[in-house]
């Protein structure tokens, strides 16, 4: 008898720091699903790599879980959130189609079509990868609420941080500096089009703070760069981590707010009249701008992708978003 199956290939954490791929059937799709062949996934580095280390906190386990999660934390796990491919099978209008989908890394995988959103055909596939992270700095930007004219700062250059001060860079009248201490990531700023400062250099009396630096120094500094009753937004996210915080200097004689902002939900401002199919439509649309291609600065084949993560967990800084590339990319070997 002949195995009529369709097998995949999908990255799980089998315990802390150790993950492994795996082979695992797939299902026949249903009357509203497909099978989507992957090109290209993406490392959210800051949350997987506090998945990877096994530093979700029990009490986040469930709001942390991603959309097609297979597993519990701390491990096994299968998780991730950012995945390109051509669907192969499914319900007419959909097979040829180039998509993106919120599932973790795998090179096959069947999901509803509601699931997916289709690339405009001015995003390349391969750039399509930054969506989750752009959805994240998006609702940043609405957490934050900045105002035309505002000195906003970010702090933080990795792929949300850059993504944030990216689009605060775009609002009329606005003056954008983005925060780093290595100083190397200057030239990412300036092809962002925004300033770039490393911390004892940068500008105070800020009206809006945005801290993606994943470290508890940087929210420190967020606190000491803003002025008189502005907005300090924290888009990082600590795990287990305790984070000291200065709140006895000028934290209430400045008046400050201190704000979380969490892609899981939207924000309070928009969520009256937006949906997460109209957001990440709108990050579709803004992915269409060359520039962020600056933000993929490496690829790794998905076979390497245990070894990936693993040094990548562990890495203090200096990488943006790895690409991770799967055989049947286009142009891949």
């Amino acid at each position: 008898m002949t195995d009529d199956r369709i097998w995949a290939h999908a990255f799980w954490l089998a315990a802390p720091g150790c993950g492994e791929i795996r082979l695992e059937a797939l299902a026949t799709p249903g009357p509203e699903q497909v099978r989507v062949r992957t090109w290209y996934s993406a490392i959210s580095r800051g949350t997987e790599s506090l998945v990877f280390r096994g530093a979700v906190p029990p009490s986040q386990y469930h709001a942390l879980r991603a959309p097609f999660q297979q597993g519990d934390f701390p491990a096994p796990v299968k998780y991730g959130y950012s995945s390109v491919g051509r669907v192969e099978a499914g319900p007419p209008g959909w097979c040829g189609q180039i998509v993106f989908c919120l599932y973790p890394h795998q090179d096959c995988y069947v999901a509803p079509t509601t699931a997916l959103t289709p690339l405009p055909a001015a995003v390349p596939p391969g750039r399509a990868v930054l969506a989750a992270n752009l959805e994240t700095a998006l609702n940043v930007l609405w957490d934050a609420a900045p105002r035309l004219g505002d000195r906003i700062t970010v702090i933080g250059a990795g792929v949300v941080g850059c993504l944030s001060a990216y689009l605060a860079g775009r609002l009329p009248g606005c003056s954008v500096q983005l925060v780093d201490s290595d100083a190397a990531k200057k030239g990412i700023a300036t092809r962002l089009g925004v300033a770039f400062a490393v911390p004892e250099q940068a500008q105070s009396l800020q009206d809006c703070v945005i801290h993606a630096s994943g470290a508890p120094a940087g929210l420190a500094l967020a606190l000491r760069l803003a002025g008189f009753e502005a907005t300090v937004v924290e888009a990082s996210w600590f795990g287990t981590q305790s984070v000291p915080l200065p709140l006895g200097e000028a934290f209430h004689s400045q008046r400050l707010l201190l704000k979380s902002s969490q892609v899981g939900h939207l924000a309070a401002a928009q969520r009256g009249r937006w949906d997460h199919r109209r957001r990440m439509a709108t990050v579709m649309r803004l992915l269409a701008d060359p520039v962020l291609e600056a933000l993929i600065d490496g690829e790794s084949a998905f076979a390497d992708l245990p070894q990936v993560m693993a040094a990548l967990s562990t890495q203090a800084g200096g990488v943006l978003c790895r690409r991770i590339v799967y055989p049947d990319a286009p142009n891949s070997n």
